[in-house]
């Protein structure tokens, strides 16, 4: 059987449907883009709370790192006037080796030096948090940490000459 030919007015119909379907831009044209610049403030915010976690879980690991200091050159102290001297330049200096900055530092002492007793340190610090305003957060965060050091029980209360 022989196929029947198109009649050109019928050939010339098609072709324009056909060239009619490719050129046709697609609906969604430009949706992803868009997609984008809507998403991108989003991601923006999400990575600024991610550095607003990790600043402040950082911070607070140092503060404690500093309490735990603190306590412990305080313990071996032979005063107490010695023991908040040396518990408080111990907590700045390992606040500032960690690079963790302070407005005020606060280190407070409870308990007694005498042997089997018990030290315990609080170490406050108000960390600024102005340039993440972007998150809408305070303007700054006190951050506190507590830790508790036994005095040494064989440990003479005052210094010896010669031992």
């Amino acid at each position: 059987m022989k196929r029947p030919i198109p009649t050109p007015h019928a050939r010339s119909a098609a072709c324009a449907q056909i060239s009619r379907e490719h050129t046709r831009p697609p609906r969604d044209a430009g949706s992803s883009t868009l997609e984008l610049v809507l998403s991108i403030p989003v991601l923006i915010l999400m990575l600024a709370f991610l550095n607003y976690s990790g600043r402040m879980s950082e911070a607070r690991l140092q503060v404690e790192d500093a309490a735990h200091q603190a306590a412990r050159a305080a313990t071996v102290s032979r005063s107490p006037s010695a023991a908040t001297m040396s518990a408080r330049s111990t907590a700045e200096a390992a606040l500032s080796e960690a690079g963790v900055t302070c407005r005020p530092v606060t280190v407070a002492i409870r308990g007694t030096l005498q042997p089997g007793s018990t030290v315990s340190v609080t170490v406050s610090c108000t960390v600024d948090l102005h340039d993440l305003a972007l998150l809408r957060v305070p303007g700054t965060t006190t951050l506190t940490a507590r830790f508790a050091a036994p005095v040494d029980l064989h440990r003479s209360i005052t210094n010896t000459a010669g031992g």
